[in-house]
Order: C-alpha cells, then sequence, then structure tokens
C-alpha cells in the first residue's frame, strides 16, 4: 500500500501561505478558547488527525467529530467507533451536510460548557458562554457543521479545500461561542499515503498532485480494500461503474515487482478513458476522483482501524 504513488510521481505537498498565516493566528488565540471541537474525515479518521492537536489542546477540553459519516459503511463506522472508544475518545458521528448527529454534538459541547461553568463557581467566578474552538484539516466540514449548529449560514461552507481563510466569533445561542478557523495542515506531509488520502478526499488544494497520478493510485488502492468487506469495496466495481474490467499487470511486470498479484491501473485509466472521455486520462481521472467524492461510488472507507 505504501507503494501505491509511482516513484515517478512528485510527492503530494501542500502548505499556502493562507494556512500558515491562520496557523500563527490561532495560536494567539488558544488562550481565549475553553474547549477543541476536531473535525475529522470520517474516510480518512487518521489522515485527517494533526500532528500538534495534544499541543494545541493541552489542558482544554476535547470533542472528536467525524463528519461525512454518510460517505462510510455502517461496519466501517462501527470499527472506528469501537477504536476510539478503545482510545478512551468518545467518538462524535455526524454528516453536516443533512444536519445529522448535529443536535448531540451541540449537547455534548453544552455540557462541557456546564462543567466548566461549574469549576468557576466553585473558586467563585461568574459563570459565562464557552469558547469553543473549530479545528480540522481542509475541507472536513466545519464551516457546514457551525452552519448547522447556529441554523443559519454565517460563515462561507464548500466542498473544497480553502474556503475559510481568517479565524472568526460565531454566537451559538447564549452557551457557546464558536471560533471558526482555516483548516491547518502540517507544514510538510511526511506520510505519502496519507497525503494521497488527503487528495483523494478533496482535502487538499488540487496544486498539490497530479490527478492522473492519484487515480491510478486510487485504482491499486480499491483493488487492495476489496479484501476488507468493512470498507464497501465491492468486487468488480469499477467495471459496474464504467464498464471496463480492472486487468492485473502483465507476469513480466509482476515477478519484477514481486509484491502479489497487482492490477494495470494506468491500463484501465486509458481503456475508461477511451471509452468515456475520447481518450483524454486528464479528464477521466478527474471524472473517477469526483465519483468518489460525490458519493457515486457508494460508501466507501478508504481507511479501517
Amino acid at each position: 500500500m505504501s507503494e501505491l504513488l509511482s516513484s515517478a510521481a512528485p510527492a503530494i505537498q501542500w502548505y499556502p501561505g493562507h494556512i500558515a498565516k491562520a496557523e500563527r493566528s490561532l495560536t494567539d488565540n488558544l488562550a481565549k478558547v475553553d474547549l477543541v471541537i476536531e473535525v475529522r474525515d470520517a474516510r480518512i479518521p487518521t489522515a485527517t488527525g494533526h500532528p500538534r492537536l495534544q499541543r494545541w489542546i493541552s489542558g482544554k477540553q476535547h470533542l472528536l467529530v467525524l463528519n461525512r459519516r454518510d460517505m462510510i459503511p455502517k461496519a466501517a463506522q462501527d470499527a472506528w467507533d469501537a477504536w476510539f472508544r478503545g482510545q478512551g475518545q468518545t467518538p462524535w458521528w455526524s454528516d453536516a451536510k443533512a444536519g445529522t448527529g448535529v443536535k448531540q454534538l451541540q449537547q455534548a459541547a453544552i455540557r462541557a460548557g456546564d462543567a466548566l461553568n461549574e469549576r468557576r463557581r466553585s473558586r467563585g467566578m461568574r459563570p459565562r458562554p464557552v469558547r469553543a474552538l473549530m479545528l480540522g484539516f481542509p475541507n472536513v466540514g466545519k464551516s457546514a457543521l457551525i452552519n448547522r449548529l447556529v441554523r443559519q449560514k454565517v460563515v462561507d461552507s464548500a466542498r473544497r479545500a480553502g474556503v475559510t481563510r481568517s479565524l472568526r466569533w460565531v454566537r451559538l445561542g447564549q452557551d457557546i461561542d464558536l471560533l471558526d478557523a482555516p483548516g491547518v495542515l502540517p507544514p510538510r506531509l511526511d506520510d505519502q499515503l496519507a497525503a494521497l488520502r488527503l487528495a483523494l478526499c478533496d482535502d487538499i488544494g488540487q496544486a498539490a498532485y497530479d490527478g492522473e497520478a492519484v487515480a491510478m493510485a486510487f485504482v491499486q488502492m480499491l483493488a487492495g480494500l476489496e479484501a476488507s468487506a468493512a470498507s464497501g469495496v465491492k468486487p468488480g466495481l469499477l467495471q459496474n461503474r464504467y464498464g471496463v474490467p480492472l486487468e492485473p499487470l502483465p507476469d513480466s511486470v509482476q515477478s519484477v515487482q514481486n509484491s502479489g498479484v497487482l492490477p494495470d491501473a494506468h491500463g484501465w485509466l486509458e481503456a475508461a478513458a477511451a471509452r468515456h472521455t475520447s481518450g483524454d486520462t486528464a479528464r477521466m481521472a478527474q471524472r473517477f476522483l469526483d465519483d468518489f467524492r460525490r458519493g457515486m461510488l457508494g460508501p466507501l472507507a478508504l481507511e479501517l482501524p
């Protein structure tokens, strides 16, 4: 799985200036925050976990939200739910687009605020609204989640990375003040498999990667995930969707790779392009990736615990 991206393909890296600037502003605002609401992409829960998170939430209450639960199979959700609980973390599952799970998250945040104010009262301090930070990678659904919590469109939201570019406070009733922050990323994506998953889920900008290389790596990934029923990848998925079977690489290449049966991702992309996009492999790659991102391939989990 670690060899999905060809060695000839450039490494996936994306750290635009607005993210670096926002992270500096975020650091300045952390002292004002009581609660961190961390949002991850349910399709890739570990790839959307920031390595600096523990430093940011030090001494603060933490709610973990796995958004886009509608885009993964129930078996994958159950497996991840058990895994996170085994780590001592309660996950909150949501679909911000439909509003599913939002009420439960709001109630959990209010309970966290109540606990904070109880401590303030015990110290002779007056209660106040809890200050919560909504934190996560680009395009994991933070702004859509805030709009659902507030029940109106108060922040811009779109299914692409980089829409939110500055920090702003949003009042959520009388109980919570929410700080909406732009998506944050590590300055370097050292784990290229995680970077590939971010690219597939559109959680980093398209300037960071070669679409055809990512599409071919996705073909290989899907072939590998067929062995895990919880992933949702059914045998023959690509042939059923695009009318093009996925063939193995020629024996001569298999023996050189010495990695078991490998799919001919390049051959599949060319054949699919010949059938659907007049031979234009770049257009076919984009169509394939867009189909996944829109849920047209069905609910799929790209990571399993």
